[in-house]
């Protein structure tokens, strides 16, 4: 009897813990720029906090190109595209650093933090495609989705916690961590990145970037990266389904990449 009495106690304090956790997703329910629910359980200024952190050691440790005409092209860009970016994050001014890497890569970090790669430049080979990189990842910042990628992982690591203190059987647990934490240490999604698309296509529409340049970006990707592994196999989605959505999006990003270029002209970003 007494050890029915302390599973059954096991069970309704796990039980609390879980709802508790449900509770704390369902106040931090957010809305991303498209429109999806998502789950953000950090604040704005601690994100922004860590990313400035990992900026400074990126910048420590990775050489940078300190051409000026480079430097220049690569900041007319984002310049450009943060005079139409919506962003609620807190970011007052943005840096750009251009590093000396071969590799085919740009990223952006919470707090107001760019970096591109030298290499990316004969993949992105004008400023339209290079604009088409470079909204893609700013809109991984605008839409929260590294906030996102951590509160998953916390919300998933709380309820595993309560059901780890009632499931005895290490090997059923372990198994179900592996599976969960295997999946928080990838990078974007699927879902993020065909988001991260599509807002990067309208910013870059809306700065005066001509957005057909963004399907023809991910040609060169493609040409670019042999071999890559099948969609099923990648957190990435493939080639040919961004190539696919991007062109569908552009019946919207059309008419906005019209109606900026009529009001404010085209950029003057050029090497």
């Amino acid at each position: 009897m007494r050890k029915t009495l302390t599973l059954l106690r096991k069970y309704v304090f796990a039980l609390l813990a879980v709802l508790a956790a449900v509770v704390s997703i369902g106040i931090a329910c957010k809305t991303s720029p498209a429109g999806r629910n998502q789950l953000i359980l950090l604040d704005d200024a601690e994100m922004n906090r860590m990313g400035e952190e990992a900026f400074a050691e990126i910048k420590s440790q990775t050489p940078i190109e300190n051409n000026p005409v480079i430097n220049a092209y690569v900041r007319c860009i984002v310049n450009t595209l943060l005079t139409v970016t919506n962003d609620s994050t807190g970011v007052t001014s943005w840096e750009v650093v251009v590093f000396r890497d071969e590799t085919a890569n740009a990223f952006a970090l919470p707090g107001g933090k760019v970096g591109v790669h030298t290499g990316i430049l004969p993949v992105a080979r004008t400023a339209d495609q290079l604009a088409a990189v470079l909204g893609h990842e700013i809109g991984h910042v605008i839409a929260r989705h590294g906030n996102e990628r951590v509160s998953q992982a916390t919300a998933g690591q709380t309820v595993l916690g309560a059901v780890g203190s009632v499931v005895e059987d290490e090997t059923i647990m372990g198994a179900i961590g592996a599976g969960a934490q295997f999946g928080v240490l990838l990078p974007f999604s699927r879902e993020h990145e065909s988001e991260a698309d599509i807002i990067g296509q309208e910013l870059m529409a809306q700065a005066g970037f001509d957005p057909t340049a963004s399907v023809t970006l991910w040609m060169n990707m493609a040409q670019n990266s042999s071999g890559a592994p099948p969609e099923i196999m990648s957190t990435h989605p493939s080639h040919d389904t961004r190539i696919s959505d991007l062109r569908g999006h552009l019946q919207k990003t059309i008419p906005m990449y019209q109606a900026a270029i009529a009001t404010r002209g085209r950029p003057n970003c050029h090497l």
